[in-house]
């Protein structure tokens, strides 16, 4: 069976990795780079129990337990470890009364209270999610994968307008293939104009790292940070295994581009990330700043991915509005879309909840883009 799959972010990587496994031709088509949206800005935090209670609860857990496994076969390259986790509150304008244990996260200011252990290492963990994507895009090109860098501009069909045939490009010849799924994360928006989807919408957000001089532990930090003004913020604070520390939790206004390439930061967001930072974590004035950055993250109308068969039509599938958990649940994304494709039920997860035609279709007059 040869599968092409639109996307070059994680889930169209993970696709391509496993379907490889299972012995499936695979072309991806990328249009800018491998991990060039939010796949490659991403904090790369994991959660198993965090969507308990909800539809992903399934998709959570299997994925979860597929990152420690997947690490293993792959030599983790890409920082995977599992991680203790905390809440934590500092206000710059007045003192907090106190709540929970001071040896949680002790690297933090004394100001801060922590709250709560929001995870253990039994339950969250973390990667570099630009090496984790590669990584598996890498690999499935070792498995035997093609991989072409050009910009999807449509699908064609068959005679009758119901079967999927080819992924037309614009530079080069369509491709022909036995199934196509789109996996085009915030972009699949364009992809709704040209069938019955609905839409996905780009969620901006800001984050920056930095290298401290000294490693900090493997915690992670969801903080609320009140400032001077009394604005309260939500930083989200990840030191990673290589050293690097990756803050995030600023939003952004700006509408979505058509080209990933041109996605970049609003005027002073990485100052701003920088200053809140420098509060909750001392010792962070000599930090070298690597990287200012941000991304749309796809989200739908009900806040649950688009994972199945494209309505109306036959050998099309969907794979995007993953939200914030795109990185968690990106293995069990892969195992079960591989599975629905290849045998025709998906039976370590259903995916009814997820079926793309529990929302209505994009009505390409609300489509806003520049």
């Amino acid at each position: 069976m040869h599968v092409a799959i639109c996307g070059g972010g994680v889930i169209g990587a993970a696709l391509a990795y496993e379907l490889t496994t299972r012995g499936a031709r695979v072309t991806l088509i990328e249009r800018w780079r491998i991990a060039g949206a939010a796949s490659g800005k991403s904090g790369g935090f994991l959660a198993r129990d965090w969507s308990d209670t909800t539809p992903l609860q399934p998709l959570a857990e299997l994925s979860f337990d597929e990152h420690q496994a997947w690490a293993d076969r792959l030599g983790n390259p890409y920082g995977y470890r599992r991680v203790e986790t905390f809440s934590a509150a500092m206000s710059s304008r007045r003192a907090l009364p106190a709540r929970g244990a001071r040896d949680m996260a002790t690297w933090l200011a004394e100001g801060a209270v922590n709250r709560a252990r929001l995870g253990t290492a039994a339950t969250t963990a973390q990667l570099d999610p630009a090496h984790f994507t590669t990584t598996l895009a890498d690999a499935a090109a070792a498995g035997g994968a093609e991989i072409i860098i050009d910009a999807v501009t449509g699908i064609g069909l068959d005679a009758t307008g119901e079967i999927a045939t080819t992924v037309e490009r614009a530079g080069g010849a369509a491709i022909q293939a036995d199934a196509v799924v789109l996996a085009l994360g915030p972009w699949s928006l364009i992809a709704a104009t040209w069938m019955q989807l609905p839409p996905v919408y780009g969620l901006k957000g800001h984050s920056i790292i930095l290298r401290p001089k000294q490693t900090l532990p493997p915690e992670a930090i969801f903080a609320e940070f009140e400032d001077g003004d009394g604005d309260v913020l939500t930083p989200e604070i990840v030191p990673r295994a290589d050293g690097t520390l990756y803050i995030c939790g600023l939003a952004g206004a700006d509408a979505m581009p058509v080209d990933p390439a041109r996605v970049g930061p609003e005027a002073s967001g990485a100052e701003k990330l920088r200053d809140v930072t420098r509060a909750l974590v001392p010792g962070l004035e000599d930090a070298d700043l690597i990287a200012s950055q941000a991304c749309y993250r796809p989200i739908t109308a009900d806040g649950l991915p688009l994972i199945g068969p494209v309505p109306g039509l036959r050998n099309a599938y969907v794979a995007t509005g993953h939200s914030v958990w795109g990185m968690l649940n990106a293995p069990g994304t892969a195992i079960a879309l591989s599975d629905l494709m290849l045998t025709g039920k998906s039976p370590r997860i259903d995916l009814t909840p997820f079926a793309p035609d529990r929302l209505a279709p994009l009505d390409p007059a609300d489509l806003e883009m520049r």
